[in-house]
């Protein structure tokens, strides 16, 4: 694929529309995978057929822009253009109230702030302790607040002088060229945190977290693995999420 666009740019200085249309339609089931994979976590309104959209929108962009120059390749490139498309498709929807962000930001502070305190993961009646409600409220919460449980690349990214957020996905991905000390280290640090706070997670959201995305198995089949329901599973990844976001929103904020 990169040997073919490269070619193409150098013939035409443009992607002829047949080679876009072949590879439109070699990545429609990419573009449907990542679909069904954010779908998991959204409000039953929100048309999946829109964000298939979307993501095609995001794909043809990313042939548009697409270097082969930088040594990257393009599923790898696309796949970033297609997620952040359909992103930028669900904020502008504001498919999320205001109410509910408030409610995850909350859960996040608590999780962090306990866990700070108590040197260990916290459990859920030690959250729902500090936060003054009853363990079934608890739950409520959780529910409530799922469909944020998207950890956008942007949303831990670093902000400048003015409030602003610095970076782009297309900083993500590798220029095997150049070298970025800085970048390196980061990079290193933040697999560091993931992987330790993953590490330090409750054996069951730790079992959860390795099901959903290293085993690529959906909720209701988690849960019938676990001998839980579907819900439950919901609320056992959301958890999971919010200590993971806070941790990296930490590190990114250094």
């Amino acid at each position: 694929m990169e040997t073919m666009l490269r070619e193409a740019k150098e013939l035409h200085d443009e992607i002829p529309s047949q080679l876009r249309e072949n590879i439109v339609l070699e990545h429609t089931p990419l573009i449907r995978y990542i679909v069904n994979r954010i779908a998991v976590r959204l409000p039953s309104h929100i048309d999946l057929e829109d964000l298939h959209n979307t993501g095609v929108i995001g794909l043809m962009d990313a042939i548009q822009k697409y270097d082969p120059e930088k040594n990257c390749k393009f599923k790898t490139y696309a796949e970033f253009r297609i997620k952040g498309a359909i992103l930028d498709q669900l904020r502008s929807l504001d498919w999320v109230p205001r109410s509910v962000r408030q409610k995850g930001r909350k859960l996040e502070r608590a999780y962090s702030d306990m866990e700070q305190r108590l040197g260990r993961a916290a459990n859920e009646d030690e959250v729902a302790d500090s936060l003054g409600i009853q363990i079934e409220k608890f739950h409520e919460l959780l529910n409530q607040v799922r469909g944020i449980s998207l950890v956008n690349l942007e949303e831990i990214r670093s902000r400048d002088a003015d409030g602003e957020r610095t970076g782009g996905y297309t900083d993500i991905i590798e220029d095997v060229q150049a070298e970025n000390p800085f970048a390196t280290v980061k990079l290193v640090e933040m697999k560091r945190v993931v992987a330790d706070t993953i590490s330090a997670l409750p054996q069951k959201e730790r079992l959860v977290i390795s099901l959903y995305y290293y085993e690529d198995l959906n909720m209701k089949e988690i849960g019938n693995i676990l001998g839980i329901t579907e819900s439950r599973v919901c609320q056992i990844h959301t958890k999971s999420v919010l200590r993971l976001r806070s941790r990296l929103k930490a590190v990114a904020e250094r």
